[in-house]
């Protein structure tokens, strides 16, 4: 390729660079496959209810006021219906008061203690080659309310009407429900019906609860399916939530972690406690606090597939220039001081062979798993590559080496797919090991070449001397 190593070394480098290109195009398709695996999903877990968060029980008190208007209208004779005009035929009006019963914004009141129980069942769908896991969720909530501070929110002479007062529960689908949904007052049950779209964006369930002043303890039973997560809004004064499960990988998020929690092969069980100091939510408010209850005060479970290939894949593909890189360098460091050193175009087709790798990997990993996918992958890439250094680079003995050099960087490369936490790790060790070593193989080496005088990079051209006219 080149006589003087230092240009060998620098072509190779702008090869290692030229090989970004596959593997922007590999992860391109990596990514577009990971689309269709995350649409998959979406649909899979719509239709067979979505992701479920809860939050309510919430009471609305409707608020009304008696409000007089003096208005002015057309003065009509008793005797005849007409309106009377004046000598200039001007219209005569006559003033008078009217009392009106207008609506006003409604109390809300969320529980004083709340414990909602979760135990769930999953289950697996397929479509294709994707497999989805979903649930079916048994809730069961108790709660309480204390209405005693209601009236300290009226204004002017607006009045509580205590026998109107209703309950929602709200729900991110009303097609999640399965089974019946009981709601119990003290052993009395109430009929449920769920809340009109027409009248609010928000979906549930509601009940006509009437005075609340002596009721006791609610019971309310739920049975849904979902996917993907299960979580419910902090909304009571004190909420203890309580989820089991036979998911064996769950992974916890919101606005609160769990206090305690059991993982294991056969499931889990997590619980949590927040009082109603851990968030800012009115307990009793003039306005629907729906919104921020959802966003900043809940807590639940992903049902999630731990690293998935797609996440594995993609990372290999980030990695993939840094041991392309490592396998150039090692082909360089082999045959720089064979007669024939390896073609560019040889360099370029041991690093196509590279990115085919991740692509071979995906293909399987979709139809075996990621580990038998990777195993097989990485052997055939590490088979064909061994292979054409011994045949098509004649690296003869030295083959051996370039052979351990790509057992150690796959199984390199597989532990920085396994564990996402130690990845940088990982990879920076060995670029700096690599680095390191062709420092130490290359102390002596002549960059200029046997034919290249070495003359300073800084050193000036004495001057040529003038010829006397």
């Amino acid at each position: 390729m080149f006589r003087s190593a230092g240009l060998r070394f620098i072509a190779v480098g702008f090869l290692v660079l030229l090989m970004f290109i596959p593997l922007d195009l590999v992860s391109g398709v990596i990514n577009d496959r990971a689309s269709y695996s995350r649409q998959t999903i979406s649909d899979i877990s719509s239709e067979w209810g979505g992701q479920q968060r809860l939050s309510g029980p919430l009471t609305i008190i409707p608020v009304t006021e008696e409000v007089t208007y003096d208005r002015r209208r057309e003065a009509v004779d008793a005797a005849t219906g007409l309106t009377l005009r004046d000598d200039k035929g001007n219209v005569i009006y006559e003033h008078f008061q009217e009392t009106l019963t207008e609506n006003r914004a409604p109390v809300f009141i969320y529980p004083d203690t709340l414990d909602i129980a979760f135990a769930t069942q999953t289950q697996t769908r397929h479509r294709g080659i994707f497999d989805v896991p979903v649930y079916t969720a048994d809730a069961e909530i108790s709660f309480d309310f204390n209405v005693e501070k209601a009236g300290d929110l009226l204004r002017g002479e607006e009045i509580l009407h205590w026998d109107d007062t209703r309950l929602d529960v709200y729900l991110s689908s009303n097609r999640a429900l399965r089974g019946e949904a009981r709601l119990t007052v003290d052993g009395t049950e109430l009929a449920l019906e769920p809340i009109a779209s027409s009248n609010t964006q928000q979906t549930g369930i509601t009940t006509a609860l009437g005075d609340l002043r002596d009721a006791g303890s609610y019971l309310l039973k739920l049975k849904m399916n979902g996917a993907q997560h299960l979580a419910a809004a902090a909304t009571g004064r004190t909420t203890r939530l309580r989820i089991t499960s036979d998911w064996p990988d769950p992974s916890f998020f919101g606005d609160f972690l769990p206090d305690a929690s059991e993982i294991s092969e056969s499931g889990f069980t997590a619980e949590w406690t927040v009082p109603h100091l851990a968030r800012s939510l009115p307990q009793i408010a003039r306005e629907n606090s729906d919104h921020l209850a959802r966003s900043s005060a809940s807590m639940g479970v992903r049902f999630i597939t731990p690293n998935d290939f797609y996440q594995k894949a993609y990372r290999s593909a980030r990695y993939g220039i840094l041991f392309i890189g490592l396998t150039f360098l090692t082909i360089l460091l082999l045959d720089r001081t064979g007669d024939k050193p390896a073609h560019p175009v040889q360099y370029l087709m041991v690093g196509l062979a590279q990115a085919v790798f991740v692509l071979l990997m995906v293909s399987y990993a979709e139809q075996m798993g990621f580990g038998r996918a990777y195993a097989l992958s990485a052997c055939a890439t590490i088979g064909l590559l061994v292979v054409f250094g011994a045949t098509a680079l004649k690296l003869g003995r030295r083959t051996g080496v370039l052979a351990a050099v790509l057992v150690t960087v796959y199984a390199v490369l597989y532990l920085i797919l396994r564990s996402a936490d130690f990845a940088l790790l990982a990879g920076s060790t060995l670029a700096f090991v690599a680095l390191a070593g062709t420092m130490i193989l290359t102390r002596n080496e002549d960059w200029h070449g046997p034919d290249r005088t070495r003359r300073s990079w800084f050193r000036r051209k004495a001057p040529v001397a003038e010829t006397p006219a």
